[in-house]
């Protein structure tokens, strides 16, 4: 599998306060990577720094390569050629994404102008082209429609019909279903992959619901205080997670069979960027904390083929079922 995007050390920074603290990250040709973490972990901050969506006061260092070419810091020509061409981002409230003066139509003809040069009669049919591949009803009548006059499903679906337009080679859905309804986002889910599969695009999906990650995505990046703090195939990290930030996100998530059991939640919360503790930032947290945890930032080291964890002793704190392990 060749690599489309390769990130390297990507730092940034507010007001001189660290958000993200050198974020190494490959994103291959075709595949589906998920970011996963509890809100304010640094999940959406590290693409819109990759893309250049941060605002003026942010401090970005590092590397963002596309292709092998160097993106970060790019000319806005450039990355306006990018933005939308080679690389698509949709969020996760598509009504605040849309434009609420302007009808759907002309938002994705706007988008096919920009990136594949249509205009004319020829923009408005690939527009409800776009809008049937996407799965919207009565797509002709709908292009007349504004925003507030389609559902958050709809919304969404029009959302991912701009994406499209670009023909992108990389798609980077920010919870693309959060605001939406249990049956609207298995169908969004199962339309992202279908498009993965007609297309041959690949998809960074950043979400906080394990669920929609196993459901949806080949290999996992889990994200703790702006790093990376294990690194995975899916498959494994639902059987055997190596670091105990997902080790206890497995163990908050319901059983569909078996005995019931009494959900662990992980005490405490992510800590504030201006207040980050001493060495581990999960050492707080973390009922197999010890000494050594508190005394430097735990590389993200192999501990199989495939797998990397940022953890002191990624061996010794999961149990068969992927439930942390409390020790005595």
């Amino acid at each position: 599998m060749n690599t489309l995007v390769t990130i390297r050390d990507l730092r940034v920074a507010f007001d001189g306060v660290p958000a993200l603290h050198g974020i190494d990250l490959d994103v291959g040709s075709g595949e589906a990577l998920a970011l996963v973490g509890e809100s304010g972990c640094g999940k959406s901050v590290t693409w819109l720094a990759a893309l250049g969506l941060l605002p003026s006061k942010a401090q970005v260092t590092g590397s963002v390569r596309l292709d092998g070419q160097e993106i970060l810091h790019a000319p806005p020509a450039r990355l306006d050629a990018i933005r939308g061409g080679r690389i698509a981002m949709i969020f996760q409230d598509p009504a605040s994404s849309l434009n609420p003066v302007h009808r759907i139509g002309r938002q994705i003809t706007e988008a096919l102008r920009l990136h594949r040069g249509l205009t004319g009669e020829a923009a408005r049919e690939e527009a409800r082209r776009l809008l049937d591949r996407v799965g919207m009803p009565d797509a002709r009548r709908r292009l007349q429609a504004y925003p507030h006059e389609l559902s958050g499903g709809q919304n969404q679906r029009v959302m991912i019909a701009m994406a499209l337009a670009g023909e992108p080679e990389l798609l980077v859905a920010d919870e693309p279903t959060t605001a939406l309804d249990v049956t609207i986002q298995a169908q969004i889910l199962d339309l992202l992959s279908e498009i993965r599969r007609d297309t041959g695009m690949a998809l960074v999906l950043i979400s906080h619901d394990l669920g929609v990650v196993a459901e949806t995505c080949e290999r996992v990046c889990v994200m703790y205080a702006g790093r990376i703090v294990e690194e995975t195939a899916a498959q494994t990290l639902f059987a055997a997670p190596a670091h105990p930030y997902a080790a206890g996100l497995m163990a908050a998530l319901p059983p569909m069979t078996g005995v019931r059991r009494r959900l662990a939640a992980i005490p405490g919360g992510v800590p504030e960027p201006w207040s980050m503790p001493r060495g581990c930032a999960f050492a707080p947290r973390c009922p197999l904390r010890g000494v050594a945890c508190d005394a430097a930032v735990p590389p993200l080291a192999t501990v199989a083929p495939g797998h990397r964890a940022a953890c002191l002793r990624p061996q010794s704190q999961v149990a068969a079922t992927g439930r942390l392990l409390v020790p005595a």
